[in-house]
């Protein structure tokens, strides 16, 4: 059992409520706050912010730094009663590139704590350079299944299994004849299969195929979707995201399956941008998400209109995780008074308890990811827009 396993998890903590000035810093800027295992004298905290600023996942990065300002934007531009010093650092497309990144947050900049990461494979390679440092990188959207037992890393996001898992029992009940499983070649893609079958299969669902396209060749889905359409399966459940989303989405409704073949899928097939760009062949699909800017609970009305207001769009789930990332820290920090360095905050961020987030209340479990809700959501027209509508719950995971 690690030592954050052991803690307790009821320590309260106030909001702060102070004012002060955020001071946005590229990689590499100074700062006068200290980090590592030093404790952290008066002065603003440093807080590394490692999200994509280039390559294939820069629009999530951007959702993600996006969310995370709104928070301290919200809060006057203090964490725990802190000011803070943001430190920007470019995640890259690659695992090296990540992880390069992250190295020089921790040992040069000496940042108290890291937040961000989109891809899979970068969070899998910082794992040993956080642990070994000791400091507590609160991830907002990265998370393999492989990741069970670190003691630094916690994720305010989800698990890459759950969006499957949370939909495979709802789709055992609403379909008669078998569902036909289709994704992307890589791990995310086997994570969300092996997830829908988990509840999918003792619900008494019967799997019709399981078909795998090469990642991230495949750009002609036309032969996958002929052997779906000959498959007998009344529904399928899918795993893409991003430009192959667009282009899976597109097809199956070129393909003349949207409309005849219930479409089921993790969320990340219609969130953000690519929505947009799928257009109404996007119209009916159903999604599993742990959030949706429709939400009606007060945190979110507050966290939508703020966000709009920046950016112009509606919030992600990137976003929304992102935010909560802020939150977690807020509540840490302040937790950790005076005594606050990186080994502190990593003891308090095990105590946070509950946080009011856009997508309801959450909590850490026991591997540092929360116990959280799940939303159907539907892509309907909204007042002449595409959204997500959440249509039901699907229930809670990660307990």
């Amino acid at each position: 059992m690690t030592a954050r396993r052991s803690t307790s998890r009821r320590l309260s903590a106030a909001a702060a409520v102070c004012s002060a000035t955020l001071l946005l810093a590229a990689c590499g800027g100074g700062g006068g706050s200290l980090g590592g295992d030093d404790e952290v004298a008066a002065g603003p905290v440093k807080i590394g912010l490692l999200v994509p600023q280039s390559g294939v996942y820069k629009s999530l990065g951007d959702d993600m730094k996006a969310g995370f300002e709104v928070y301290l934007e919200q809060h006057d531009n203090m964490l725990g009663g802190r000011e803070v010093e943001v430190v920007l650092a470019d995640e890259g497309e690659t695992a090296d590139s990540g992880k390069s990144a992250a190295d020089k947050l921790v040992k040069q900049d000496g940042v108290l704590a890291v937040t961000g990461v989109v891809s899979s494979a970068v969070l899998n390679g910082v794992v040993d350079l956080f642990e070994s440092e000791g400091v507590p990188l609160v991830g907002s959207n990265a998370s393999p299944t492989t990741l069970t037992d670190a003691e630094y890393i916690w994720r305010t996001s989800y698990v890459n299994d759950e969006p499957g898992k949370a939909l495979g029992a709802y789709a055992a009940e609403q379909e008669d004849g078998p569902v036909y499983l289709l994704a992307a070649d890589y791990q995310a893609g086997l994570d969300e299969t092996t997830g829908f079958k988990e509840t999918f299969e003792p619900a008494g669902g019967e799997i019709a195929d399981e078909v795998y396209t090469p990642f991230p060749d495949t750009s002609n889905f036309q032969p996958f979707l002929s052997n779906l359409q000959s498959s007998g399966a009344g529904a399928v459940f899918t795993f893409y995201a991003g430009g192959a989303a667009v282009e899976f989405v597109k097809q199956y409704d070129q393909f003349g399956l949207a409309g005849e073949i219930t479409h089921y899928s993790a969320g990340f097939l219609t969130e953000g941008s690519v929505l947009d760009g799928q257009g109404d062949s996007a119209l009916g699909t159903l999604t599993a998400m742990n959030y949706s800017a429709d939400l009606d609970n007060e945190v979110n009305e507050a966290f939508v209109a703020d966000y709009q207001e920046k950016t112009g769009m509606l919030p992600t789930t990137y976003a929304a995780a992102s935010y909560d990332a802020a939150a977690v820290l807020d509540k840490a920090i302040e937790a950790s008074g005076d005594d606050l360095s990186s080994e502190s905050l990593n003891a308090a961020i095990g105590e946070v308890g509950e946080i009011d987030s856009p997508r309801g209340t959450w909590e850490f479990n026991d591997n540092g990811t929360p116990i959280q809700m799940w939303y159907l959501r539907e892509v309907q027209e909204v007042d002449g827009e595409l959204r997500n509508v959440v249509v039901e719950e699907l229930g809670t995971l990660g307990d």
